[in-house]
């Protein structure tokens, strides 16, 4: 009987030599006359002991890592085809503590099965969601995920079950799905290891969508620069097509939905849903101006669902155990799990799926293992670029929609990067500027034109650190200009990093603190 293995496919560890070492490990299976099964599953997630190669011992998957080709024989020596003892033998991988303090309900599967088999899929809970919600009436399916609490994880937090109910209310004969797959923020990977590792529970979530607001086609907006999401995400829609999960017919209920994929502009601003609908229409992409909004007036002028990968995919969970089982995991309005992104200087970078209401303390440490320098952590930017820096006087702030809010921080997609005491603070608030002025479309002046401005003051405090003067002043009224009057969150975001920054590491500016004034 031959033995599986199960070598991560996917764009990140096909990064660190994935293919290599299913190739070392090939050839020395041929040269030992050994039949093997290699499945190419997602990655877990546990970046730091990637390639991570597993194998099914009896049933039990035992997992070792991190594999270099030059590994190979040796392990084939040790023994590991039956678990055998080896430096790099992690044990069972369902009992490595990075995973066992896991809440996966999203990520379920991702790591578990073969992304594109679709039978893997079903044996794994695949489609119970789907069947579900085609016995219910629309309403139901809405009241579930109402009742689930979940809010949109693409950033915003705008709760799903209004933004669907608005689009099933609106009076229109053609209606759409659009998942917003364009993951532009830095240290954000979710949304590409779901596609990469579990394609067809972003396309059941898609379709349950459609079956609640009256939608019979979907698009999938996906960053140009993830050509391997692309190549599964095709492959899997034309797997359903033929499988009967799309098409005019679906799973025999009569019920139509039709998915396409669309290659994104390679503009951050186009993850912004106006914008990103413009560039679906073969428009630049410049942000539209709200209201009208997109529940109402969207693509091709028609009520349109704009969701994120992680939103969309959460909804098959939803629908197959309950809004109500949903919601009993998370804290305050904050229900259910994210999928946090952990980069930057951690020693055990990856992505970890919990409930709000974790703090970064217990994620940075507990999970991420502290910087990987082995300096202390000064600072870490949470939501992307345009997130809030929290310095280490704030690491144990609960991650919650509100509780960050109140901070004057985003929990964003969930990206979370962390930087040592070498950071320099004054030239990460200047990249924010310069980000937001190469990124901008453009469309309205505070963005536009505020960004320069903004990039041309801190290169001033750089260039002078030791005086004090009104610069401060006049970048903190910039701030002000933009976040109130940018047309998107591109513009109204862009201060958050700079005023975080100016506030709690003001000698990196060359300033003194608030303290420091009134004790001179």
């Amino acid at each position: 009987m031959p033995i599986t293995l199960y070598i991560p496919g996917d764009a990140a560890v096909s990064s660190v030599g994935a293919a290599a070492v299913l190739a070392a490990v090939l050839t020395e299976a041929e040269r030992l006359d050994l039949s093997l099964t290699v499945v190419r599953n997602g990655s877990r997630g546990l970046y730091w002991l990637e390639p991570l190669v597993e194998i099914d011992v009896d049933g039990v998957r035992v997992a070792y890592g991190p594999v270099t080709p030059a590994d190979v024989p040796g392990l084939f020596a040790a023994g590991w085809l039956r678990g055998g003892a080896h430096p790099l033998r992690l044990g069972p991988t369902a009992e490595i503590p990075y995973l066992q303090g896991q809440t996966r309900l999203v990520f379920e599967r991702v790591g578990v099965t073969d992304p594109l088999a679709l039978a893997d899929y079903r044996s794994h809970g695949g489609l119970a969601g789907l069947k579900k919600a085609l016995t219910l009436p629309a309403e139901a399916i809405i009241a579930e995920v109402e009742a689930s609490g979940l809010r949109g994880r693409g950033g915003a937090g705008f709760p799903t079950g209004i933004k669907w109910r608005t689009v099933h209310a609106a009076g229109a004969g053609q209606k759409y799905i659009v998942c917003n797959a364009d993951e532009g923020d830095s240290g954000t990977f979710s949304d590409r290891m779901l596609m990469e590792g579990d394609p067809y529970c972003l396309i059941e979530g898609m379709i349950i969508a459609g079956l609640a607001v009256g939608a019979d086609t979907g698009y999938i907006y996906l960053r140009s620069e993830y050509p391997d999401a692309w190549a599964v995400l095709d492959r899997a829609v034309a797997a359903a097509r033929h499988e009967g999960l799309l098409g005019a017919d679906i799973l025999g209920s009569g019920r139509r939905f039709e998915l396409h994929l669309f290659k994104g502009a390679g503009a951050y601003v186009c993850g912004e849903e106006t914008s990103l609908l413009e560039s679906i229409e073969g428009k630049r992409g410049l942000v539209r101006a709200k209201p009208p909004l997109p529940a109402l007036q969207g693509l091709f002028g028609r009520p349109t669902v704009v969701n994120n990968v992680v939103t969309l995919a959460s909804v098959p969970w939803i629908l197959a155990h309950g809004g109500d089982a949903y919601a009993s995991h998370g804290v305050g309005r904050s229900k259910g799990t994210l999928p946090f992104q952990l980069a930057g200087n951690l020693k055990h970078p990856g992505l970890v799926e919990v409930p709000f209401g974790i703090t970064l303390r217990e994620l940075l440490y507990g999970y991420g293992g502290g910087s990987a320098s082995g300096r202390p952590l000064r600072a870490v930017q949470v939501g992307g670029p345009l997130g809030a820096y929290v310095p280490v006087e704030r690491f144990d702030l609960p991650l919650d929609y509100e509780a960050f809010a109140a901070a004057g921080a985003s929990v964003g997609h969930g990206g979370i990067v962390a930087f040592d005491d070498t950071v320099d603070m004054a030239r990460m608030a200047r990249y924010a500027m310069h980000f937001c002025a190469e990124e901008s479309c453009g469309k309205c002046t505070p963005c536009r034109i505020g960004s320069q401005r903004g990039v041309e003051l801190l290169d001033g405090m750089l260039a002078q650190r030791a005086e004090r003067g009104n610069t401060a002043a006049l970048l903190r009224d910039l701030c002000q200009t933009m976040l109130e009057g940018s047309l998107c969150a591109l513009g109204g975001m862009t201060p958050y990093p700079v005023l975080s920054a100016l506030d709690h590491y003001p000698e990196d500016f060359g300033l003194v603190s608030e303290y420091e004034e009134r004790t001179e």
